[in-house]
């Protein structure tokens, strides 16, 4: 396939998810679309779950001469909700996200207050703060612990994302991600129960707003 010239166009907004489920929510259940098939000014990256996929898969996309070299980068897809109160379908936008790995510096988010309103006018029930990575499912106490050191949610490929996209040259990047379990509402499988269906429904609907979140980078700063 050629490449479009850097020169030439604007970057594609990059939206990176770990999960097949995911992916389909994100492209709004269009099962005509191929993995890794994009649309006018985006393209949804299925990267595979845990933190070492999501580097890998994101350092690909990132490489010098990809079509996505530049993007903007946006990691999305569920999360875990950490607070009491969380419930399925509420949304996260990370002010930050910080590595499962100690040591390593914080990403912030910045330029998403237009994200965090676009979202609060669907209806959305939207939460702002940090995000922390994991390497594995986050359950029971260690919840708990997570939030006392400030977390607002957790999952685990958005703080790779994110890092491996800074990495690879400055860009915009956020992280919005969809609670489908919560401390009150522990999921044990996607789709089996009313919160996983709920956090679905609303991961469909995000799409719009990243392409307005997208637009809005585009245009000439003053």
């Amino acid at each position: 396939m050629p490449r479009r010239s850097p020169a030439r166009a604007d970057p594609p907004l990059l939206v990176a998810c770990a999960l097949g489920i995911e992916r389909f929510a994100l492209r709004g259940g269009d099962r005509a679309a191929a993995p890794g098939e994009s649309r006018p000014g985006l393209v949804v990256l299925r990267t595979g779950m845990g933190p070492q996929a999501a580097e890998r898969a994101l350092a690909d996309a990132l490489r010098d001469g990809a079509d996505t070299a530049r993007s903007p980068v946006v990691a999305s897809g569920f999360c875990a909700g950490l607070a009491p109160g969380m419930r399925p379908g509420d949304v996260v936008v990370a002010e930050a996200t910080r590595d499962h790995r100690p040591g390593l510096p914080d990403v912030p988010c910045r330029d998403n207050g237009p994200l965090v309103g676009a979202l609060r006018q669907r209806g959305l029930t939207v939460h702002h703060g940090l995000l922390r990575g994991s390497d594995h499912v986050v359950r029971g106490a260690e919840r708990a612990e997570l939030h006392a050191s400030g977390a607002i949610a957790v999952d685990m490929e958005s703080a790779a994302t994110l890092r491996t996209a800074q990495r690879a040259g400055a860009r915009p990047v956020a992280a919005v991600r969809v609670v489908v379990d919560a401390p009150e509402h522990e999921l044990v499988r996607i789709g089996t129960v009313r919160g996983g269906i709920s956090a679905f429904r609303v991961l469909r609907s995000v799409l719009p707003v990243f392409y307005e979140w997208h637009r809005s980078l585009l245009l000439p700063r003053r």
